[in-house]
């Protein structure tokens, strides 16, 4: 990120450039903030991931696909949201296996477990849950702090593309008094 201070910060020195003293390296600090929040090292869903979950899902009542989704996301804390190009092939993996059934209705798919499901989701009930892999439900790395970094970072992106040149002071101002803040945080005995 050249013309940014090597401290780190993103103080209006690391800022400097076009529009209001605030041009293109803007939007390269955010970038670069943006990418440090959503890391995700090594971290990656495995496919047994997507398998466990909808047979823990299936075990508490009959779904269907798209309430899959919905509920890996919402358990997660909006962590993972599975695709439904995940989910769909491991949901026809199962009925194959014979772990569950589905039943068409309104349009719709429902799935349940069949006896065997049952057994193997009572088998895997002492385990952690996917989306609660790191005992926060932020098995992708995405807890609160990071998810606020990468809305202030948006937020932050929107002022820079949109904003004046006096919004664009004042949002640097607020990012560097945001700033001091979280370090006064750490300070705090």
């Amino acid at each position: 990120m050249s013309g940014s201070s090597t401290g780190g910060g993103f103080g209006a020195r690391g800022f400097e450039g076009g529009r209001g003293g605030y041009g293109p390296h803007l939007g390269e600090a955010i970038d670069q903030l943006r990418s440090m929040f959503e890391q995700r090292v090594g971290q990656r869903v495995a496919r047994g991931d997507v398998r466990a979950a909808v047979l823990a899902l299936l075990a508490e009542k009959p779904m269907h696909g798209y309430q899959i989704i919905a509920e890996i996301e919402q358990r997660s804390g909006g962590a993972w949201k599975p695709s439904a190009g995940s989910v769909y092939p491991t949901l026809q993996l199962l009925a194959d296996e014979g772990l569950i059934s589905a039943e068409a209705a309104d349009g719709r798919k429902t799935y349940s477990l069949t006896e065997a499901g049952q057994a193997e989701a009572d088998a895997a009930a002492g385990r952690a849950a996917p989306w609660e892999a790191s005992g926060q439900g932020d098995m992708l790395g995405m807890g609160p702090l990071p998810k606020a970094g990468v809305a202030l970072a948006q937020a932050a992106a929107q002022v820079r593309r949109t904003g004046t040149p006096e919004q664009v002071d004042e949002a640097v101002t607020v990012l560097d008094d945001a700033r001091r803040k979280i370090y006064t945080i750490l300070a705090q005995d």
